[in-house]
């Protein structure tokens, strides 16, 4: 037979007071249900744990032998106990959150501060991914969620669409483009552009929204994440195209922004398990992140990445 944490807890309760009355007390619970459990203790483990002397109980060898483990055990649980507690009050413990470069460069980074506002004890672990990694991390376990502007089609996984944005043109402040309400990809045309690999999902949707131009681009940079996109063209390598996400704030106080022209939608999405709860304080995060950015306008649930 094997000892359950019930019998456990009575034959401690009863080797630090020394006998049924005491554990009795000490448990809240009456001497014959002590003694009873007892008795059905010894029986199943034919083993004798205490003597009757006196009207008292005296441990047996073999009981102070086993109490030193069970003294051990019932440590583990109250600290079991407590981390519970804590984890309810304070919520201690980790969080563990992967996104997309864009929303990466500001909108995540200021949810996870007012969340550590909120638990200051909180330990998060931050990742800037690529897609297949953020997908793969989530799917796995290894991120509790994602943030990403691009869709993903993963049976494993809730998508919910958080807020909406545009594709923006950026470019330092005494650019002629900044002259301009909008920008069209003509316009582009006479100067350097910093763009992403075709072969990309982000690098797809930029040139799918360039592909009405009247004259030829010319790329003179590849790069692979906005905020690459956006460091070049503060140190004067060119223009870009990038998502309003990567903008938020005051992250790039020397580039100037103006629409791309025709509007082109960029969504963030949250990548959630589909068959695991969040934890108290990755549901924390989430409610931040949806009270950080405005609402999806009404009409336009449909996942979609288009041009208008």
């Amino acid at each position: 037979m094997r000892l359950n944490l019930r019998q456990i807890e009575v034959f401690r309760a009863i080797m630090i007071t020394g006998s049924i009355s005491g554990a009795a007390r000490l448990l809240s619970v009456s001497q014959p249900a002590i003694s009873r459990l007892l008795a059905y203790t010894e029986d199943r483990l034919a083993l004798r744990l205490f003597e009757r002397v006196r009207g008292r109980v005296q441990p047996t060898p073999e009981a102070r032998r086993l109490f030193q483990e069970v003294d051990q055990v019932h440590q583990g649980v109250v600290r079991v106990n407590e981390l519970a507690d804590e984890l309810r009050e304070r919520g201690t413990g980790s969080v563990r959150i992967v996104a997309s470069p864009s929303v990466g460069q500001a909108l995540v980074p200021d949810a996870i501060a007012r969340l550590r506002e909120r638990f200051p004890d909180l330990r998060v672990e931050f990742e800037v991914l690529t897609l297949l990694e953020i997908i793969a991390k989530v799917v796995a376990g290894r991120a509790d969620l994602g943030v990403s502007i691009l869709p993903v089609d993963e049976p494993t996984l809730d998508m919910e669409v958080l807020t909406e944005g545009r594709l923006m043109v950026i470019m330092p402040r005494d650019h002629a483009l900044a002259r301009l309400r909008v920008v069209r990809p003509a316009d582009l045309a006479p100067y350097p552009l910093i763009g992403f690999g075709p072969q990309t999902p982000y690098g797809d949707v930029v040139g799918r929204a360039l592909a009405l131009k009247s004259a030829p681009l010319r790329i003179s940079t590849v790069v692979r994440f906005t905020p690459v996109a956006c460091a070049m063209v503060r140190a004067g390598a060119g223009i870009a195209v990038v998502d309003e996400f990567v903008l938020r704030g005051r992250t790039w106080p020397e580039l100037v922004s103006r629409p791309l022209a025709p509007k082109t939608r960029v969504r963030a999405h949250l990548l959630t398990p589909r068959f695991e709860p969040l934890s108290r304080t990755a549901s924390a995060f989430v409610d931040i992140l949806r009270g950080l950015v405005p609402p999806l306008p009404k009409g336009q649930e449909a996942e979609t990445v288009d041009s208008a």
